[in-house]
């Protein structure tokens, strides 16, 4: 167990409330994930647990965890309500009441109100990242949301920071929580971190320069503004880069595909705002680059736990103004220990240099409803072909589609086989991403 696991799950399974605090990629999900399943009641068709992420993404993921935790229990409904998706087939899945609803506040706000989710035989109320959802305007919300739930329930608030925001929140909605606090800061000894000065007008070329320098496999790069992502991204395309866009302005396939080809290292640069890397869980990412650093130091602090995790040593870049020197010192005075600057002049450029990512997505038009799943597309790409399993990458199943990571050695094949060949004895179209 993880210590945020260890502390928090003795609680939970007594069914004591819980105000826990603990940074991203601590294992937070599992530890509710296994409480709520715990007490669930698999043949009581009603929704007996409810938990509310901030993002879209966030939400995603909590659902396939608590799907992977839940195969041992029979007959488990766990579903998603977040916006951004047709809210039909969101209508249709409630017809037959849930056992578990994990969703972002303002869809299930709205079925609530459309009287499609019922509430009323509630035992397990999560809020995960309650801190940003705070910070995104969803207090109202989720207010509004917990009077409908029955007075009688266990109420885990999780919280990667700890405002004045939260402990009022925790006054009004739990009751005596056992108050637990794990790996608030992130191992800096296992972080190097480096701050450049770089003069007004020179942010792209600086980062490209310590693209160029570094030659990282996999970067995380933050904007503060959602507009200055796409911008950003479409120039480092120019460059010759792979980098893609997060932010919230994309549609939920676009979202998806974009988390897919980055985490299975189909791209090599992803650049987002903080709300849309919230909750994201990119296992080996190699550096976090601070196109321009937070206002608020512990943000900043989150942004970089984002590498070096799992005993890995990570590398966290940030980019800074005379102007923002504030912003510096603000950080300093948060880790309580001095921060390497170094010269723009120290950066070793490279001509015609490249960053490829080592995998290919290819995208199949096929998914769960069509019972395609992952051994289907390994087995159609090795059974009688020369193609080693050892080329071949990660699987992610969603209801509509398929995406399966290839080594760019062997792309070209593999679209051949997949588009030439049959999945589970059928065609399918198939296409790369890029």
């Amino acid at each position: 167990m993880t210590p945020i696991q260890a502390q928090s799950l003795p609680a939970i399974l007594k069914g004591k409330d819980l105000l826990a605090q603990a940074k991203t990629g601590s294992g937070k999900t599992a530890a509710f994930a296994i409480g709520l399943l715990h007490k669930l009641e698999a043949r009581t068709y009603r929704t007996q647990a409810l938990v509310l992420c901030p993002t879209r993404e966030l939400a995603g993921q909590v659902s396939n965890e608590i799907r992977r935790l839940a195969r041992a229990i029979p007959n488990t409904k766990i579903i998603t309500l977040c916006g951004g998706k047709p809210i039909g087939p969101q209508l249709a899945s409630l017809e037959h009441h849930p056992h578990i609803v994990v969703g972002t506040p303002g869809r299930v706000l709205k079925h609530l109100q459309k009287k499609s989710l019922k509430l009323d035989g509630l035992k397990t109320l999560v809020l995960d990242e309650a801190d940003r959802m705070l910070d995104m305007g969803f207090h109202e919300d989720i207010m509004r949301i917990i009077d409908k739930t029955p007075r009688q329930r266990q109420t885990l608030l999780f919280s990667a920071t700890y405002p004045n925001k939260i402990k009022e929140i925790s006054d009004a909605i739990q009751n005596s929580p056992v108050d637990v606090r794990v790996e608030t800061l992130h191992e800096h000894n296992k972080i190097k971190q480096v701050f450049y000065e770089i003069q007004k007008g020179h942010r792209t070329k600086t980062l490209v320069s310590l693209l160029q320098h570094y030659r990282p496999e996999s970067s995380l790069v933050f904007c503060n503004r959602k507009q200055q992502c796409q911008e950003l991204a479409n120039e480092l395309r120019q460059q010759g880069f792979h980098a893609l866009a997060l932010h919230g302005d994309l549609e939920q396939k676009e979202r998806d595909q974009v988390l897919i080809q980055f985490a299975n290292k189909s791209c090599s640069i992803l650049v987002a705002t903080d709300v849309a890397a919230r909750g994201l869980d990119i296992k080996d990412l190699q550096a976090v680059i601070n196109f321009e650093l937070s206002p608020d130091p512990e943000i900043h602090i989150h942004r970089i736990g984002r590498t070096g995790r799992a005993g890995n040593e990570g590398l966290a870049l940030s980019l800074f103004m005379a102007a923002e020197q504030y912003k510096v010192k603000a950080i300093k005075e948060y880790i309580k220990s001095p921060v390497q600057i170094e010269k723009t002049s120290s950066l070793k450029t490279r001509e015609n240099f490249r960053l490829d990512p080592p995998m290919v997505t290819l995208c199949i038009n096929g998914g769960r409803k069509d019972k395609v799943r992952a051994g289907d597309i390994l087995g159609a790409l090795t059974a009688n072909t020369n193609l080693p399993g050892k080329k071949i990458g990660k699987i992610d199943i969603s209801d509509n589609l398929s995406y399966v990571a290839v080594e760019y050695s062997i792309a070209k094949q593999a679209l051949k086989i997949l588009s030439q060949g049959k999945i589970k004895g059928r065609k399918f179209k198939v296409r790369k991403l890029r």
